[in-house]
């Protein structure tokens, strides 16, 4: 931050390791220095918990934070525009909402995006378009090989953090086959006992015929029945925000003892009383992914679990699901996904507008896709915006192949 260059920097760290205090840092040397600084989160309640904990921080050294949600009421939000237009709020935290048109800063230094994957290019070069030479730093729990990701994000300086915080508990993972069910559920009804509370992952909403993966709604009725004493509910993507974040919020203060759900729970709310992590279907999820799903426990004191139940008798899969249960080490895992399932099934990478190759391979070709990378940025440098004669005919193939949407 304090080079005469735009900071452009994409921190990565497990799920834990303390993203959130860096971020906290970076927005007090900005706003000593007489700068706003603002941080973008992908739901609600991931917003909320970050406004909870760096207001907090920061009220000691009097800097002013301010939360923006599509859950303010007009006059609400009217008045922190305002605030935030002539530089009484400090700190801007919130959702997409922040990148409306009419939310404006008096001077903003410093933008932050949590979990960068989940906004697309444009939705944080908006936010970076609200001041001058703003620096951006950018975070993800997802681990990413560090190789792939140069690739993905050619335009972001990167640092890691490769170690956990003290106290963050190593959580024990078993992967299991059905035979295991019934003592698997007596393992989840003893910890519920003792006062804990438990996630169930699956990977479908509704049942269809084509699949036999268990979906939310058979597994909140199985499990009801299964646990019949227990409070259970179920979350899935579908839902609005607001019943999301309102079921989240239960689950976070003890109400509910046993969470169904999707994916969705992979980013985000700290519910350290959870020490329980039941994923259906293992085989079915990228072990990036899974590795995600694990981090949602082990955030409190106890001592928590994660079992991976499959069904697959593929080599490759029980290959995987040792590979979790022998390190939990995002990165190894990362790197080994990788190598296993090969780019295309990693993380949907067509999102990033990464295009599938013909004949290249992500982890085997990275050395020449490094020379690919710095060859462009030199073209880039003397032709910013390939006019030149000379870079015609790649111009002409970049528009193609992402059909004009790309902006130099």
């Amino acid at each position: 931050m304090q080079s005469p260059k735009a900071m452009n920097r994409l921190v990565q760290g497990d799920v834990g390791s303390g993203k959130t205090v860096v971020a906290a840092m970076a927005m007090y040397k900005a706003v000593k220095n007489g700068y706003q600084a603002s941080m973008m989160a992908p739901t609600a309640i991931l917003a909320s918990q970050h406004y909870e904990g760096i207001s907090k921080m920061m009220e000691p050294f009097g800097i002013k934070c301010a939360l923006f949600t599509s859950a303010l009421t007009k006059k609400q939000k009217d008045t922190l525009i305002e605030q935030l237009k002539n530089g009484e709020i400090d700190i801007a935290i919130g959702t997409h909402a922040l990148i409306e048109e009419n939310i404006e800063f008096k001077n903003v230094g410093l933008v932050i995006t949590d979990e960068q994957h989940r906004f697309g290019v444009r939705q944080r070069s908006k936010l970076s378009n609200k001041g001058k030479n703003i620096d951006t730093l950018v975070m993800t729990a997802t681990p990413i090989p560090r190789t792939l990701a140069l690739i993905l994000y050619g335009d972001l300086d990167i640092s890691i953090i490769d170690e956990l915080p003290p106290g963050r508990q190593k959580i024990d993972t078993y992967a299991v086959k059905r035979n295991m069910e019934n003592r698997v559920n007596d393992f989840i009804k003893k910890q519920i006992l003792e006062g804990r509370q438990a996630y169930i992952v699956c990977p479908l909403v509704e049942e269809s015929d084509l699949s036999d993966l268990k979906s939310v709604q058979k597994m909140y009725d199985y499990y009801s029945k299964v646990f019949p004493d227990f409070r259970l509910t179920y979350l899935h993507g579908k839902m609005k925000n607001k019943e999301k974040d309102e079921i989240m919020a239960k689950f976070k203060a003890g109400e509910i003892d046993i969470l169904i759900s999707t994916t969705v729970i992979e980013v985000g709310v700290d519910v350290p009383n959870a020490s329980i992590m039941i994923v259906e279907n293992a085989e079915r999820f990228g072990l990036a992914q899974l590795h995600q799903l694990r981090g949602r426990v082990g955030r409190g004191k106890f001592k928590s679990y994660c079992i991976l139940k499959y069904e697959s008798k593929s080599d490759i899969v029980a290959q995987r699901m040792k590979i979790m249960e022998q390190t939990n080490d995002g990165f190894v895992i990362s790197e080994k996904d990788l190598e296993l399932r090969g780019p295309g099934d990693f993380f949907g990478t067509m999102q990033h507008g990464v295009p599938e190759f013909k004949v290249a391979n992500l982890f085997t070709d990275m050395e020449l896709l490094k020379k690919a990378q710095e060859c462009s940025k030199k073209i880039l440098e003397k032709d910013p915006y390939l006019m030149q004669e000379e870079n015609h005919l790649m111009k002409e193939q970049i528009d193609k192949l992402f059909d004009k949407k790309l902006e130099l």
